[in-house]
């Protein structure tokens, strides 16, 4: 356990809405588009937290790999999720019923969800976790030390994105809010317009536009906000320290730390989702394999023989629920 690392978790951004808006602006219509072509997926598929990585199977199964210190990885037995997030020690997953399970510790009551219900999407933070209502509405519960949970107020949201100690909201009409930490300026979003994917890093966020080009505020110590020239971005993926963009013809873009080769994905191919972890960057081909780069000492990375990752097919989440 690395205690004096910053504490990072899934920073994949989860879009209901906006993912469909983005396709139609930078790709046209479904049917204009080449199977070949991508791309991004509307529930993350995959998920890299700090020392973990979570996959979910088309058939609505979920697989893990790495630390598994306090039962982080113990999904084997999840059935119809339809979508999944890594936190630090903690990991979450959506159920079609809009229901949401979890696994590993409970650190400030980051787990206690069983009472969650019409939930459309999750995010797993360090020590805390998000839940997106069908109503546009937000819940969450754990560790709010930083004001990372005081969302109880927010309205019109349509997807969510949890980094160490801040929440990010992106709205119905494009614009974005945040709760939580924001000393390195990472919660300084007021001005965004035309956003349709947020992701929050460990004290950084990132915004992709409607015309594919991406924004970035807070620290930026290794770079990982250097973002401004990126074009033709169909998604992007905050980590600890670095950015990662997946571009529209299946190539990855990134920047930042690179002290553990988490940005060496320049020659990856066919990518149609992407996740950044503490130190490591995970991605997910057409063919439902998986490849990953960066540091692997937990056995984050070991996910070559991963197959059949991908959307549930299964089962359609729940547009309406209660509480």
């Amino acid at each position: 356990m690395k205690n004096k690392k910053k504490l990072i978790f899934i920073s994949v951004a989860v879009v209901v809405i906006a993912v469909a808006l983005l396709l139609i602006t930078l790709l046209g219509s479904p049917g204009s588009r080449n199977s070949g072509e991508i791309i991004s997926t509307s529930m993350p598929t995959i998920s890299a937290g700090t020392y973990h990585t979570v996959g979910l199977r088309a058939d609505g199964t979920v697989v893990a790999a790495g630390n598994n210190e306090y039962g982080q990885c113990d999904v084997s037995d999840w059935q119809d999720i339809v979508a999944v997030s890594a936190g630090m020690y903690h990991t979450v997953g959506l159920k079609a019923d809009g229901s949401v399970v979890e696994v590993g510790f409970n650190l400030g009551g980051a787990r206690n969800v069983s009472d969650w219900r019409g939930i459309v999407a999750v995010s797993a933070g360090s020590n805390y976790t998000v839940g997106l209502k069908a109503d546009g509405s937000v819940v969450a519960v754990g560790a709010n030390n930083q004001g990372q949970c005081d969302i109880s107020a927010w309205r019109e949201i349509i997807a969510i994105s949890t980094g160490e100690a801040h929440t990010v909201g992106l709205k119905t009409d494009g614009s974005v809010v945040t709760a939580g930490r924001g000393d390195e300026g990472q919660c300084n979003v007021f001005d965004w317009r035309d956003i349709v994917v947020v992701s929050s890093g460990a004290a950084h966020t990132v915004g992709l536009k409607a015309d594919g080009s991406v924004v970035a505020v807070g620290a930026n110590t290794y770079g990982q906000c250097d973002v401004s020239d990126w074009h033709d971005v169909a998604a992007v993926s905050a980590g600890s320290d670095h950015t990662v963009g997946l571009r529209i013809d299946g190539t990855i873009i990134a920047v930042g730390n690179n002290d553990h080769a988490q940005l060496n994905a320049s020659e990856w191919r066919g990518i149609i989702a992407v996740s950044a972890g503490m130190n490591n960057t995970v991605g997910l081909m057409a063919d439902g394999t998986v490849v990953a780069m960066g540091d692997n000492e937990y056995g984050q990375c070991n996910i070559s023989g991963w197959r059949g990752i991908g959307a549930n097919k299964t089962a359609a989440i729940a547009s309406q629920g209660g509480g």
